[in-house]
């Protein structure tokens, strides 16, 4: 496994796209200005040694070095060795709706963009529990199964969107009897779903079945809520371009509302809370504290150990290459102009 100690030196590689365009337009200058002193065939017999290659070449192996050097700053660590380690902590699974209607615009951004953000704001405030990640509409899908690794959670949290699952609609059942699965321990008693919706449900009947089934299982269920009860249309984008607005089979356009009162009944039924997300910082407070409130519970986890700086490859590569920048001539070397690699016309 790799880790990056300082990740913000990355930026610092916009630096290699600038320094090529300033060396093309450097070549535009000298070509120009080299015509207007005499034409093609008199500077060849005036630089007879002039390689139209070598500052290239120079240019070439003066980017790999400042890359090298840049990476050695991130300063690149592999761990070397994968230990079993014992952590305490709770289960915790986010069901995330990713219906349609999940793409209104009564909180900024939408409603989807707004749940991931609190998604992975409670994963900024975790330590060492477990998480797993669900996304449903019609049907219900497993996006991450439990798991420690925070960086891979907020990597698929992010590639969430109201594409990725063909079946619509918004089946809550569906996420609640998916998220019973998940739990992979008989002897853990901390057990935590967060399903994060508008509240529209098209599984109402069954809904309340599969909260009683999940609390059996020892599944303590919470709601947030993210949208206005006021509502919003759904917008339809094209590379985000607003086309039109969804329609009903009447033509006219769908209003999608935010409904707290199933969502407070199915936190209430799965002896949990519902929490409004419209204030993410509030909504993750609340949330903080509920966990922190809760007993933790002993588990293993597999996770890398002695990570070993690798910085000094990457500087050493660096100022080799630096250092054969510098002395790499612009004129041609003897032994290359007699091999006559790129088929120069020797003048007359």
């Amino acid at each position: 496994m790799i880790q990056l100690d300082e990740k913000i030196y990355f930026y610092l590689l916009f630096i290699i796209p600038v320094i090529v365009v300033l060396f093309l337009l450097l070549l535009i200058w000298k070509k120009r200005t080299q015509k207007k002193f005499a034409d093609s065939t008199l500077l060849k017999r005036l630089t007879p040694t002039r390689s139209y290659y070598k500052s290239t070449l120079k240019l070439i192996i003066f980017l790999l070095g400042l890359s090298s050097l840049i990476i050695a700053l991130v300063n690149p660590k592999i761990g070397t060795k994968l230990e079993t380690v014992k952590r305490e902590g709770v289960d915790i699974v986010f069901a995330v709706d990713v219906s349609k209607s999940m793409l209104a615009e009564d909180i900024a951004p939408n409603r989807l963009e707004k749940a991931k953000r609190i998604v992975s704001e409670i994963i900024n405030q975790l330590a060492s529990d477990r998480i797993g990640i669900i996304a449903y509409a019609g049907q219900a899908f497993p996006q991450l199964p439990i798991t420690t690794d925070y960086g891979a959670a907020k990597m698929f949290l992010q590639s969430m969107n109201t594409d990725m699952l063909s079946s619509q609609g918004t089946a809550i059942n569906e996420a609640i009897e998916l998220a019973t699965t998940f739990y992979d321990d008989e002897d853990q008693t901390n057990r935590v779903l967060f399903i994060i919706s508008d509240g529209e449900d098209h599984s109402e009947g069954t809904t309340l079945d599969a909260v009683e089934e999940a609390v059996d299982e020892g599944i303590k269920i919470y709601t947030i809520g993210v949208g206005k009860p006021k509502g919003a249309p759904i917008p339809i984008k094209r590379n985000g371009i607003l086309e039109t607005l969804k329609k009903d089979a009447q033509g006219e356009v769908v209003i999608t509302k935010l409904n707290p009162e199933v969502l407070a009944e199915i936190s209430e039924e799965g002896e949990g809370l519902y929490i409004d997300g419209t204030n993410t910082e509030e909504a993750v407070s609340i949330i903080k504290e509920e966990l922190l409130r809760m007993d933790k519970t002993e588990f293993e986890a597999k996770q890398f150990a002695e990570f070993k700086d690798q910085f000094q490859w990457f500087l050493a590569a660096g100022l080799l290459f630096l250092f054969l920048e510098i002395f790499i001539l612009d004129r041609k070397t003897k032994w290359l102009k007699k091999l006559n690699l790129f088929n120069d016309k020797q003048p007359e």
